[in-house]
């Protein structure tokens, strides 16, 4: 038995207190006529080990983040819940569980509901295996899968079956289409928001293949346009524009709470510097007029990262991020004029549609013009600030030409700079 179960849960969320300071944050000055009626916040993958470790502590700052954004609200100020979508402990085991509920404890506010599902992947590895479940509800009082309704619009969760031979077993399927039916009856106009731990196939970046994505329940949601959907699971980043896809339905990357992830030219499993040093969240409001507006966050910075406005989100005619839509409004970033000196480290290129500069692309040709060497950076658009220049090591024998390139999120280059090796 792990050495923490022998504290109780208000001896943990004592300590839990000590964490971190409460954010600071001021929400950014809107000049908009946005008025919510709702708001909650998202977030996944906390991958909390020990208690006050970092995923307990970035849980912490996220929550104090939007109690601060709301009280920065002239207009509304209430912060109406907040949703997990799995993955909050790294191995499933009861004190984990333990450090999780007490770091929720210490910061979320009774007005708030909490919205947590798990994942069959980190939350139930431990030894209670799929008895997680039944042990996660014994100790908080909360369902594992729920479907409420708060100030009118409907949250609907499911976790893992607690049946090892299913992920989601057909029951809970039934069970979901009963549930999205009696929300459309209620109001078929108004969005209505979804969690399952994994990205739903071929929507958001790293659905692709069967890694990070699944089809369990894709036959499900594409019958409801209403549904604005989040998962997490793969830790790729919320603000780059492929984090948020919109087809039958409407899906989106929740990121993580710990280290990010990528997929770069088809490998995935991605690591570049300062993956670790991150956390991001999602600030999600909706107005009277049933438009969702999502704002993405660097827990640590507790910088805005990216903002959406999805209007008539029930209408699948008015979709504004199909990814067709999105990269015909992209283009490809530009390198600022360096004069005479040529060098292999470069700053940064600007990007030319308000969307990230994904990576940098350094590739040598010999005297023939044959490709001798072939290196990338990924930048650091997770987090703020993002890179002011990139060193890129390649190997350059003498006579050799050296272009580097930036590329958007969908592979657009820059006119690349040339640099010839003395």
């Amino acid at each position: 038995m792990e050495s923490n179960r022998s504290l109780t849960v208000s001896d943990l969320a004592h300590c839990m207190k000590m964490i971190a300071p409460l954010n600071t944050f001021s929400a950014p000055e809107d000049q908009s006529d946005f008025v919510p009626v709702l708001r909650f916040l998202v977030m996944s993958d906390a991958h909390i080990k020990a208690i006050a470790d970092v995923g307990c502590s970035r849980t912490q700052k996220a929550i104090s983040l939007g109690y601060s954004h709301a009280q920065g609200d002239s207009e509304y100020k209430s912060l109406d819940a907040v949703m997990f979508c799995g993955d909050m402990t790294n191995d499933g085991h009861e004190s984990q569980y333990l450090a999780f509920k007490s770091t929720v404890d210490s910061v979320l506010r009774d007005e708030t509901k909490r919205l947590t599902i798990l994942a069959r992947n980190h939350d139930c590895w431990g030894p209670m295996g799929r008895g997680t479940l039944s042990y996660f509800s014994s100790l908080t009082g909360l369902d594992t899968d729920w479907h409420h309704v708060i100030n009118g619009y409907h949250f609907i969760g499911i976790s893992a079956s607690p049946d090892s031979n299913y992920r989601y077993d057909p029951e809970q399927i039934s069970w979901m289409k009963e549930q999205l039916d009696k929300a459309v009856a209620d109001d078929p106009e108004k969005p209505i928001f979804v969690t399952h731990h994994e990205h739903v196939t071929d929507t958001v970046y790293g659905s692709g293949g069967k890694e990070w994505g699944i089809s369990d329940l894709k036959s499900v949601f594409e019958e409801y346009p209403q549904i604005i959907h989040f998962s997490g699971h793969s830790h790729y980043p919320i603000n780059d524009p492929r984090s948020i896809w919109q087809g039958s339905f409407t899906a989106v990357g929740t990121g993580a709470i710990q280290y990010m992830e990528f997929t770069v030219d088809g490998n995935k499993n991605v690591h570049p510097d300062r993956y670790k040093e991150t956390g991001q969240t999602w600030i999600v409001e909706v107005n009277a007029q049933n438009e969702v507006r999502l704002r993405g966050y660097d827990v640590f910075s507790e910088a805005l990262l990216c903002e959406y406005v999805i209007q008539e989100p029930a209408n699948a005619a008015k979709r504004q991020f199909t990814p067709e839509q999105q990269e015909a409004a992209s283009s490809a970033p530009v390198f600022p004029a360096l004069g005479s000196k040529r060098y292999i480290t470069v700053p940064a290129a600007g990007s030319t549609d308000g969307h990230i500069i994904f990576l940098y692309r350094a590739i040598v040709y010999d005297a023939n013009g044959n490709e001798i060497d072939h290196v990338y950076k990924v930048n650091n658009y997770w987090s703020n600030p993002t890179y002011d220049s990139v060193t890129l090591a390649v190997n350059a024998p003498r006579g050799c030409t050296v272009k580097v390139f930036a590329e958007n999120a969908y592979g657009m280059r820059s006119e690349p700079l040339i640099f010839e090796a003395l």
